[in-house]
């Protein structure tokens, strides 16, 4: 938190603090750093823009953002509609100018591609009984058309030795019959992940031997998702999604189908399956991002742009779930997404415009794979040889992190890929926060957010979270109360300043050349301005 100061006072950073910046940068990283002006000043106008960052405001607009009424905010929904069209308003009352084609929207069409379950069928025969499975009770994404009439083979899911004894004699073009745990009802992230990955190499060891599909059956629940939520497709890059030969599975959650494989024995069965899966169909869908720029000062660097970023998308319902089955997303990415709110409002109360341009934008589609910021990326509404970088915040209200509590600090993805972290270090050790460089997760997870997108086109861009792993991640408990709305306010002001020091400085922010990992991003930049 700033300290007070008189009225009309101005607090000025020592040159130590620059001095000292600037040596750590060129001694441990040898980065080609940017300085702040060395007599930067937080002027009045300055002080009360950073005061206006409010936890209550923050805390109002999550609770909406992040509440059941929008189901999760997936892409595509209604939820997310509402919210885009909710972020909009608040760039509105900012006073931001609209930035896309279609006032505030940056619209995108996609095609959504969805399996017609009316025509789905599934029967299983025991023996003289046939089971006739309803499209209720099957959770299923599968990108093709099946018709299959083929013997079953019982697999023990969790015999480790058995499996890896299987040979392809045993199981080719048979319909595979086990128990896959859903790692979706634990609530360990560890195990979670131990899950996944078990579950990824029983596939892959099952894909090798050619079976047909996999059936795999739920105890606990009697309702399926069906068909799923469909699979979007950038008509930019309509990449084939079967690059990778993948077992189709269908997880079935009738207790008459759970009660037959109990008494079966492993191996060959005499059950047999009977599927027909229709093929999907596509229907165009509209997508959209949301934008608004606080227009620069400077007679020439107000047509340079600084993007601050998130993502207001989240994972939406999934069903078959006990008791909450609405992953509301509070912290991934509500916390950025109101975070971007609150500076668009704050920053455009200054009486002085800072010299460049800020763009505030929320991209759709980012657990769907960058999908919003992949398309900015591709068609830029501000040039992106004029953007000199980005601020993706994410997972900044959480701070009870699975490394211990995270309270007035701040980390950054690819620290020190650029100088955009010893400048926002400096911009904390004037507003109390400690910015600093995850030794473990800095790198790995550069290219797991929206910052990625914007990197691969040079533009020096990164990622800044309280928490990389926090409980709830991902799952159904991700809620608005939970979100420590004090310490984003904090963290939010060092932002804002952050955005103040880069948008008045003549020199934009740089790739570091001296790391092999910026090398790519370098020569994209590079690229771009024709070097």
């Amino acid at each position: 938190m700033t300290s007070k100061t008189k009225p009309g006072a101005a607090v000025l950073f020592p040159a130590s603090i620059v001095r000292s910046v600037l040596a750590v940068c060129i001694a441990a990283c040898c980065i080609n750093a940017q300085q702040a002006p060395p007599q930067f000043a937080i002027t009045p106008d300055i002080r009360a823009s950073l005061d206006h960052i409010s936890a209550d405001s923050m805390r109002g607009h999550l609770s909406f953002m992040a509440s059941d009424a929008l189901e999760g905010r997936n892409t595509p929904s209604r939820g997310l509609d509402i919210a885009a069209e909710y972020i909009a308003a608040q760039f509105r009352r900012a006073s931001l100018e609209p930035a896309g084609d279609e006032g505030y929207f940056q619209t995108a069409i996609f095609r959504l591609a969805e399996t017609p379950m009316d025509a789905f069928e599934l029967k299983i025969k025991f023996g003289t009984e046939t089971i006739v499975v309803a499209k209720s009770q099957v959770s299923l994404n599968i990108d093709r058309e099946l018709n299959l009439s083929t013997p079953m083979f019982k697999v023990d899911y969790a015999d480790a030795a058995a499996i890896a004894a299987l040979t392809t004699e045993q199981v080719a073009g048979k319909a595979v019959i086990t128990e896959i745990p859903d790692s979706r009802r634990v609530a360990d992230q560890a195990r979670r992940l131990e899950m996944f990955l078990a579950r990824e190499e029983f596939l892959r060891k099952i894909t090798e031997l050619r079976a047909a599909a996999v059936i795999s059956i739920d105890r606990l629940s009697t309702t399926g998702t069906g068909a799923a939520q469909g699979r979007l497709i950038d008509p930019d890059n309509r990449r084939s999604f079967a690059l990778q030969p993948s077992t189709p599975v269908i997880t079935i959650h009738d207790p008459r189908v759970v009660q037959s494989h109990d008494v079966m024995k492993a191996g060959t069965s005499v059950a047999e399956l009977s599927l027909r899966l229709p093929a999907q169909t596509e229907k165009p869908i509209k997508l959209r991002n949301v934008i608004g720029l606080l227009r620069g000062s400077d007679p020439a660097l107000k047509d340079t742009y600084l993007l601050v970023t998130a993502h207001y998308d989240h994972l939406g319902v999934r069903q078959g779930l006990d008791g909450d089955n609405i992953f509301n997303g509070a912290n991934d990415d509500g916390s950025g997404t109101v975070s971007v709110m609150e500076l668009a409002s704050a920053l455009a109360r200054l009486k002085q415009r800072p010299k460049r341009s800020i763009v505030f934008i929320t991209f759709f589609g980012e657990e769907k794979g960058l999908l919003g910021s992949r398309y900015y990326g591709r068609r830029p509404v501000f040039p992106i040889e004029k953007t000199v970088g980005d601020i993706n915040l994410e997972q900044v209200g959480r701070t009870d992190s699975s490394e211990g509590p995270q309270l007035a600090n701040a980390t950054l993805t690819g620290f020190d890929y650029s100088d955009i972290g010893t400048i926002l270090q400096a911009a904390g050790k004037a507003t109390g926060i400690t910015v600093y460089k995850h030794e473990q997760n800095s790198d790995s997870f550069f290219s797991r957010s929206d910052n990625q997108a914007l990197a691969d086109h040079g533009v020096p861009a990164h990622t800044l979270c309280t928490a990389f792993v926090y409980p709830d991640y991902h799952g159904v408990g991700d809620h608005w109360e939970k979100i420590d709305y004090g310490n984003m306010e904090k963290v939010d002001r060092m932002v804002a300043l952050g955005l103040i020091m880069i948008a008045n400085n003549s020199e934009a922010p740089k790739w570091n050349d001296a790391n092999p990992k910026a090398a790519r991003y370098l020569k994209a930049w590079n690229d771009h301005h024709g070097n």
